[in-house]
């Protein structure tokens, strides 16, 4: 049977990549590039395949389909987004993995975390038209970055730690229960929500990578650098990814 290996390959640090990952992209026939990563980072995943795998793999483009982003109906748009995704995969996997080749998703940080590749293949297998088996080969996450640069542990002891959004965090403040929250895909500023709360912050932009910026420190205090230096950051690549961490003290 056809096997697809969903490989993650680190927030951008090409030594972050695990023995694991490397040997699964060795024995790939095929690597699928989805087309809508920035120039810098379709640099970067090169120097990486050219570093750790040994010989020249065979690699196929595959075009991203549009998301709406201006509808109000966000799940809506996410679902129909995997959908067409879906339906352009499983033709790429169909014509570029034979009966018993191995292709192979790379995904940026760590496949299980917030990251759409696992529930869009399954999507394609439970078409039933391409019949392959799913490997997922974890890999270490921005969040995992993000709190090894600061030098400080995800958890506490006895504390509960969440993983949310951030429009989660602007529509809806502060959760209950928890000392510790991990926000990601923050379009800006929606720790405002929180700023009047003590708390303390540790973000991270261009995580892994020879971009890489943290702050950190007390959330109302840090708050307006953050966003000067997040909007120059922008600016300047016409893109970013960042995290962070709000802390209780």
């Amino acid at each position: 049977m056809r096997r697809v290996l969903v490989v993650g390959i680190g927030a951008g640090d090409p030594e972050q990549i695990t023995l694991e990952a490397v040997a699964a992209l060795r024995r790939a026939d095929v690597l699928f590039e989805i087309e809508r990563a920035t120039d810098s980072l379709t640099q970067a995943r090169a120097e990486l395949i050219a570093r750790h795998v040994t010989r020249e793999p065979r690699i196929v483009g595959v075009a991203e389909p549009a998301r709406d982003r201006r509808t109000p109906a966000y799940a809506d748009a996410v679902r129909a987004w995997r959908e067409q995704r879906a339906e352009v995969w499983e033709r790429a996997i169909e014509e570029h993995v034979g009966e018993e080749a191995c292709g192979a998703f790379l995904v940026w940080g760590d496949p299980s975390l917030y990251d759409s590749t696992i529930a869009v293949l399954e999507s394609v297998r439970h078409r039933g038209r391409v019949a392959f088996r799913i490997e997922v080969i974890p890999g270490v996450s921005s969040v995992h970055a993000l709190t090894a640069r600061h030098r400080i542990a995800l958890n506490r002891v006895g504390g509960a730690v969440l993983i949310t959004t951030g429009r989660r965090l602007a529509e809806h403040g502060w959760p209950d229960g928890v000392d510790d929250v991990v926000v990601m895909l923050d379009a800006g500023g929606a720790f405002r929500r929180v700023i009047d709360e003590p708390l303390d912050i540790y973000w991270g932009a261009y995580l892994g990578t020879q971009d890489e910026i943290l702050r950190s420190g007390r959330l109302a205090e840090v708050a307006d650098e953050i966003e000067r230096v997040r909007a120059r950051a922008r600016e300047r690549k016409g893109w970013i990814m960042d995290c962070y961490l709000l802390r209780r003290p």
